[in-house]
Formats: C-alpha cells, sequence, structure tokens
C-alpha cells in the first residue's frame, strides 16, 4: 500500500519509540532541503515498498558501508590503473543505494529504532569516508594534503550537524541544497572527468586537486556560517 512522505517521515516503531523516551532520547526534526530531495524520496519510498521482505535496514547499512569502503580501495588501485576509476563509480552507486534506502525501509515498515539508527548510521558514514578519502589520497589523482583537508572538513561538519541535532532538535541532511546525495554525483562527474583529464591547465595541475581545493574552502565556509548562525540563534535562546 501506497504512503505519503509525510507519513513515512513521522512514523515510528511505537516499543522503540517508548524505550527512547525513557532513556531521556528526544528525536530531532529531520530537515531536507537539497536540490535532488523530492526526486530522491519518490525513488527510495518507491524501492522501499517493493523490497524483498527478507531484506532489511541493517542488510542495506551493510551494503553501503562496505561499497564505501570498497570504494576507497577502488581509488587506492586506481594509482596503477586508472580504470578502477569507473569500478569506484559503481562502488558509489551502491552506496548510496544502501545508505540512502536503509532508513526509508525502516520507516516505510514502521520498524525504526532512532537512537540505534542514528548511532550506527553515523559512525559507519565517518569510518568510510576516512576509508575512501585514504583511498583517494593514494591514487595519485589528488594531492594527499587536499584529501586530508577534505577528510577534516567533512568531519567538523559533521561535528556540527550532530551538536545541532541535540542543542536545537534538529538534524540537517543538507547544507545550503547539498546533500551526501548531491556530493556523490559530483564526485562521479570527477572521476568521469579525471578518467579522461586527470591534469588540465597545460598539464601543470591535477584536475582532483582544482576541484578539491573549491570543495574545501566550500566546506569550510559553510561550517563557518553555520556556526556562527547557531551559536547567536543559542546565545538569543538562552539569554541569561
Amino acid at each position: 500500500m501506497a504512503i505519503s512522505f509525510a507519513d513515512f517521515t513521522e512514523q515510528t516503531n511505537g516499543r522503540s519509540r517508548s524505550e527512547a523516551r525513557r532513556a531521556g532520547f528526544r528525536q530531532a526534526t529531520r530537515l531536507q532541503g537539497s536540490f535532488l530531495a523530492s526526486a530522491e524520496k519518490r525513488a527510495l519510498v518507491w524501492m522501499a515498498e517493493r523490497m524483498p521482505s527478507w531484506v532489511d535496514s541493517d542488510h542495506l547499512t551493510v551494503l553501503g558501508f562496505a561499497a564505501q569502503i570498497a570504494t576507497g580501495v577502488c581509488y587506492a588501485l586506481a594509482a596503477s590503473d586508472r580504470r578502477m576509476l569507473l569500478v569506484a563509480i559503481v562502488c558509489l552507486g551502491l552506496n548510496w543505494f544502501g545508505d540512502s534506502l536503509d532508513g526509508t525501509l525502516a520507516r516505510v515498515r514502521q520498524k525504526q529504532r532512532p537512537r540505534y539508527g542514528f548511532y550506527v548510521d553515523h559512525i559507519i558514514d565517518s569510518v568510510g569516508a576516512t576509508a575512501m578519502m585514504a583511498g583517494l589520497a593514494l591514487s595519485g589523482y589528488v594531492h594527499p594534503v587536499i584529501a586530508i583537508g577534505l577528510l577534516v572538513a567533512f568531519l567538523l561538519l559533521s561535528i556540527q550537524a550532530y551538536l545541532a541535532t541535540y542543542t536545537l532538535g534538529e538534524f540537517h541532511l543538507s547544507l545550503w541544497h547539498l546533500g551526501p546525495t548531491e556530493l556523490r554525483v559530483l564526485l562521479i562527474v570527477g572521476n568521469l572527468a579525471v578518467f579522461r583529464w586527470p591534469w588540465v591547465l597545460h598539464a601543470r595541475y591535477r584536475l582532483f586537486d582544482i576541484g578539491g581545493a573549491i570543495g574545501l574552502a566550500g566546506m569550510l565556509l559553510v561550517l563557518v556560517v553555520v556556526s556562527v548562525k547557531n551559536t547567536v540563534r543559542l546565545y538569543r535562546e538562552e539569554k541569561l
């Protein structure tokens, strides 16, 4: 039976909800304003409604995590075989499938575990991102300093999001209309471009270095703006 977006985003397993209340856990409001959010939600709900009953959210979580680790391995192997950049695209697609669909499947089936899901999903994201950036640093297609900088910026933005979730009760799945799906799309486009043009501007600069530097500057700007905005908001809400 079809289920509306409003319904599936609000449904939570009753037992899990009562246990969360006893533990003092308050479920945050999920805010998603990325460019692809509307179309992605429709696609995810459609797939979740047709997912075989023997597949559960944990299976999808493991698939997404394994695919992200595999993406890092592909990047590392691309140092000796650039065709691995194309295999990395397949891994990114599988990562999107598992990482994006696991929570939707739980909501559609009304089998949410809010504390377990939040913790596992985001610790796995942090480990997977570390593995992926490590592989990219070893690929030879980007300077290791750029890859490390991107990882640090990602982790700082993640910490900011988790702190905002706790202090403001709002979990932002995207910032400035960019979320994980948009970032995967950009990375896929980057892989295709680097496969053809690893060096640009008269072969003086690596394409991934230029893109990575722009991305790093953007992430740091977002971090500063959002952190200041949240700090001012909390200061006003808790005036002495």
